[in-house]
């Protein structure tokens, strides 16, 4: 797992082997990060990833110069990494929140100008969580909401969706608020 662009361009993330996560694709993510280029200013906006795991994804966005980013996760053993691996590079704009993302999206306050979900492809509830998080009043107005998720789910009818991005297995559909 490599950071694709930015500040930490090549840098590797090698999380413990013990971690129970499935890491977004090199391919996937930098087909996510080149539309992304063309829809936010990275400097300027506060992303919130959900289900962050590794946290490919927050690292990402920390080393394309996202303001600040949140990243929520379970497992502590993730959290662990994620705050040892922004200590290793230096990166002071990254909270890591170790709790349920259900219970987050709930409880939390704030906003953000992104929030990115990459939910356990066999969790369930997954078809519910566009609902749940354009619903909490986390995400600022005309912000963007990506899910990642398996190709079983299509989101097309859902009201605030915008597009879907497949790249082989991974599948990414954007919403606006």
């Amino acid at each position: 797992m490599r950071i694709v662009s930015g500040k930490y361009r090549g840098r590797r993330l090698q999380p413990p082997a013990n971690l129970p996560v499935r890491p977004t694709t090199d391919f996937a993510k930098e087909g996510l990060f080149n539309i992304l280029t063309n829809l936010v200013d990275f400097e300027s906006i506060s992303v919130l990833d959900l289900f962050t795991g590794a946290g490919s994804i927050s690292f990402e966005f920390l080393s394309r110069g996202a303001r600040q980013v949140t990243s929520v996760d379970s497992n502590h053993r993730c959290i662990d990494f994620l705050k040892k691996t922004a200590h290793e590079f230096g990166i002071t704009n990254l909270q890591a929140v170790k709790t349920n993302a259900f219970i987050f999206l709930k409880h939390m306050h704030g906003k953000y100008d992104l929030i990115f979900a990459d939910p356990p492809y066999e969790l369930e509830g997954i078809s519910g969580i566009p609902g749940l998080v354009l619903g909490s009043g986390l995400l600022a107005e005309g912000g963007s909401f990506i899910l990642e998720h398996s190709a079983k789910y299509d989101f097309k009818d859902h009201p605030s969706f915008s597009q879907q991005r497949n790249y082989g297995s991974v599948n990414f559909s954007f919403f606006i608020a």
